[in-house]
């Protein structure tokens, strides 16, 4: 089931501001499953968002940070990245399944490759599990989108205010004359 980013969870956290001006995969992703945070620190619950991702897709940094961790947990690939200028603590984002080609302590550029998707090594096929916390507290990484991202459908450029539109053309205009008619 392929649910909406508006309907992914509880709302945007407002304290977590919203540095990220891409997603981690692709250009808008659907969001398979969205964040459900847990009622206890070990309680059940979807510690992220699950975005549709295809095997080897570029995973990219959300924004500008510190590889804090790559490697293997459980048998999967998993990069955490530290946010820079977010606070102390500072948020980190999460992903896997990534094959990494970053390392611990590596400055990245907001939208500089991290790795690429692992094939069907998370708990959703075609997908790319994204987290978010601040220290030890799991947030929805939904909320450190803007809102522009967020929304859904193509952009649609409007006329500016105080420019002319140009002038449409008539109907038959343009249109070649019948031979022998003046």
């Amino acid at each position: 089931m392929t649910v909406t980013a508006a309907d992914a969870g509880p709302g945007p956290d407002p304290t977590v501001p919203a540095v990220v001006r891409h997603w981690p995969v692709g250009i808008r992703p659907a969001v398979l499953r969205g964040w459900e945070p847990p009622a206890t620190p070990y309680g059940p619950g979807h510690r992220g968002v699950d975005l549709a991702a295809v095997d080897a897709a570029p995973v990219r940094a959300v924004a500008a940070g510190t590889v804090s961790f790559a490697g293997r947990v459980a048998g999967r690939g998993v990069v955490s990245l530290e946010l820079t200028g977010t606070g102390a603590p500072p948020l980190r984002t999460t992903y896997e399944p990534v094959e990494a080609t970053v390392q611990k302590g590596d400055e990245v550029a907001a939208g500089e490759v991290l790795g690429t998707v692992e094939p069907a090594g998370s708990h959703c096929a075609a997908c790319l599990h994204w987290g978010l916390l601040r220290g030890d507290v799991y947030l929805n990484p939904l909320s450190v989108l803007p809102p522009w991202l967020l929304a859904r459908g193509p952009s649609r450029l409007l006329p500016v205010l105080g420019v002319p539109l140009p002038p449409r053309p008539r109907v038959g205009a343009g249109a070649s004359s019948r031979a022998g008619t003046p």
